[in-house]
């Protein structure tokens, strides 16, 4: 059986910086683990007499440092109410790594647990756990359309055992395409790099399409699962030149830094999902904060230990969507941001 993320026998922990800022992830992490937290007296105070178990199932592996801030930051939300691992808290977390596989087999696991809650993170984790059990509390997180993907009724009125946060509208996606036109005007094609088994996948190319057509941008889908596949598709669209590349989100977050490698040695322009992809060397990323989330996340599991039920708490959507440039990775590939993008970031990673 796999082991609780190492991460989860920390007594404290430092505050969480946005990709980005100063502190690099990997520094942040370490400092993470050895920082120390005070705790409020309200904190102290809560009962003791039963250890509650949330598990953690994360679409992303173990060895993903954007899986392990994730980790963290929901852990450090949930001592900020009061529960501290050790003391009245276990977790147990398990990875994905963008295997099914391997998230059905950590599903059954958790499940069979029985734990009082389990919070979910990616669309293929919330459908694997979906499967898995119809009574355990689950909050999920970065999952688009759960209403369309049949994870809930309804975002008021979610019903059932499952509630949480959806990271995308799907219309918003099209903005990538305008982005990417705007970006490299003479743009005519682009490849989609998607997971076809997930919803987001799905509603996301028909959303992009929908856009892109008024552009005057031809579009194909790429399958992401296959990663031969996907650098010998890459490299046969790139020899006929004016083309782009834009990466969706749902399973495809495990493979980003082959999408990234990919672009720079073909130079494409290419836009991604989430701000991680930048500070990974991405050129461009539009999308909802992957963080804060985790953090209103917190909260739902805090009202769930404390008796609520997920089917009577609403899913909440992400109400502002990022822009993130990496201008250092734009030099590198040749290519000169237009003024107007540059004024309207959000951030600029120099």
């Amino acid at each position: 059986m796999s082991q609780p993320h190492p991460f989860f026998g920390c007594a404290s922990l430092a505050r969480v910086e946005h990709p980005g800022a100063s502190m690099r992830r990997r520094d942040f992490i370490l400092t993470a683990v050895g920082a120390t937290v005070g705790w409020s007296s309200a904190a102290l105070a809560q009962s003791t007499d039963r250890v509650r178990l949330v598990g953690l199932l994360n679409a992303l592996g173990s060895d993903d440092p954007e899986g392990q801030i994730r980790v963290v930051i929901f852990q450090q939300a949930l001592q900020q109410l009061g529960w501290e691992v050790g003391r009245n808290l276990r977790i147990d977390a398990r990875p994905g790594g963008g295997n099914n596989e391997i998230l059905r087999k950590n599903a059954a696991e958790l499940v069979a647990l029985a734990p009082d809650a389990i919070l979910s993170i990616g669309s293929l984790a919330v459908g694997v756990l979906q499967q898995a059990t119809h009574s355990i509390p689950i909050v999920f997180v970065n999952s688009p359309d759960p209403v369309g993907a049949g994870v809930v009724q309804s975002m008021a009125h979610p019903g059932g055992n499952i509630t949480g946060f959806s990271n995308f509208e799907y219309s918003m996606s099209g903005k990538w395409a305008e982005l990417l036109k705007q970006l490299a005007p003479r743009t005519t094609r682009a490849l989609v790099l998607r997971d076809p088994s997930s919803a987001a996948g799905i509603g996301q190319f028909a959303a992009v399409r929908s856009v892109a057509q008024s552009l005057g941008i031809e579009l194909t889908a790429v399958d992401v699962r296959d990663t031969a596949e996907v650098e010998r598709r890459v490299a046969e669209f790139a020899r006929a030149g004016n083309g782009g590349m834009i990466v969706a989100s749902g399973g495809t977050g495990s493979h980003r830094k082959v999408f990234i490698e990919l672009a720079a040695r073909y130079k494409l322009p290419a836009i991604y999902p989430y701000g991680y992809y930048a500070a990974d060397g991405g050129l461009i990323t539009y999308g909802p904060n992957t963080h804060e989330p985790l953090r209103r996340a917190a909260g739902y599991v805090d009202r769930i230990l404390k008796g609520e039920k997920p089917g009577d708490m609403p899913v909440q959507a992400p109400i502002k969507y990022d822009l993130i440039i990496n201008t250092r990775t734009a030099k590198a590939l040749g290519i000169a941001i237009p003024e107007s993008m540059l004024a309207t970031a959000d951030e600029l990673i120099e």
